[in-house]
């Protein structure tokens, strides 16, 4: 599989993952020591190939993540379940320790910030939908980053992540039916 775009990293371990499972060229961020000198790097990839942003599913990968989703707009965005990279006897998790399945799947699933959006979702929908502020509302988040390919987020981040990719009203109603209709079905 040989990826057009170019695959934003944190680290050289990253880089070779994303080898073993696809063809692609990479920029490693160094970790969140982000300075202006990748993110210029970042955006002339942008301009001329593209760029899939695929950072460990931890804190610093997120902000590494949300730094250059400011600097750099349009970006594409991969997306990797935590218990998907974590190493094999529990030392850390990243990129590096994800399988070349689950890459390949999540750079498959990397998603684009809609072009148009309609109707924005609201905080009450999210309390309405069981995602904030209640009993299993952290299993439901986590299924519904699955289903939308946007990633595990807490309670506070859900909405803004939400926010970001343009997640429509319709699609994010969708994702809440379906776990409604798993959690009834168990």
């Amino acid at each position: 599989m040989k990826i057009k775009e170019i695959i934003v990293v944190e680290g050289k371990d990253d880089t070779t993952a994303i080898q073993q499972a696809v063809q692609a060229d990479t920029i490693e961020t160094n970790g969140s020591a982000i300075n202006m000198e990748t993110i210029e790097k970042i955006k002339l990839a942008q301009e001329l190939r593209g760029v899939i942003i695929l950072t460990d599913p931890d804190y610093p990968g997120q902000r590494i993540r949300h730094i250059i989703s400011e600097k750099v707009p349009g970006c594409k965005h991969a997306f990797i379940e935590k218990d998907k990279a974590i190493h094999k006897h529990g030392k850390g998790v990243g990129v590096e320790h994800a399988s070349p399945d689950v890459i390949r799947k999540a750079l498959e699933g990397a998603q684009m910030m809609q072009e148009e959006f309609k109707e924005e979702i609201t905080h009450d929908d999210l309390i309405a939908a069981g995602l904030i502020g209640g009993s299993g509302s952290k299993e439901r988040r986590e299924k519904i980053g699955k289903l939308l390919k946007i990633g595990y987020t807490n309670g506070k981040q859900l909405h803004k992540r939400l926010m970001v990719f343009e997640i429509s009203k319709e699609a994010f109603a969708a994702a809440v039916k379906q776990i409604r209709q798993e959690e009834k079905d168990a």
